[in-house]
């Protein structure tokens, strides 16, 4: 695929993502995907990498925990071969009264199509403190 496919792939896996799409989401990723959130699970327990199946209860989780969805805004997209590097937005009101202002970059590879490895970098202590720290 194209540089420019593999960005419009890479797009629309954010769209799906701020329409709750969980589903859709899944769906655009390889059996065999994974995804890495860095990090010291001592201090962020979603920190580790992730299987598919993995995947599937860490965002119906997340989602359960906010009142109208995560709404994801790609900034900037730049594509080179199979690799797509973007830099991200997001933005959910969490139920418990608390707001989830995130910046990421993240690094995603794919194969055939579809979205086969990813590599999520974010503000980890906003993280923790949005969503794990006692009130």
């Amino acid at each position: 695929m194209s540089t420019e496919q593999n960005k419009k792939i890479v797009c629309e896996l954010f769209d799906r993502f701020s329409a709750s799409d969980i589903n859709g989401v899944l769906a655009m990723m390889t059996d065999d995907v994974t995804w890495l959130l860095p990090g010291k699970p001592e201090s962020l327990p979603i920190a580790g990498l992730y299987s598919k199946e993995q995947l599937e209860k860490l965002f119906y989780t997340l989602l359960e925990g906010l009142k109208d969805g995560l709404k994801m805004k790609v900034k900037n997209a730049i594509a080179e071969g199979n690799m797509v590097a973007i830099e991200a937005e997001s933005e959910g009101d969490l139920k418990n009264g608390r707001f989830y202002r995130q910046q990421y970059h993240f690094a995603i590879e794919l194969r055939d199509g579809k979205i086969c490895a990813v590599r999520e970098y974010l503000d980890t202590q906003h993280a923790f403190n949005v969503w794990l720290a006692p009130k």
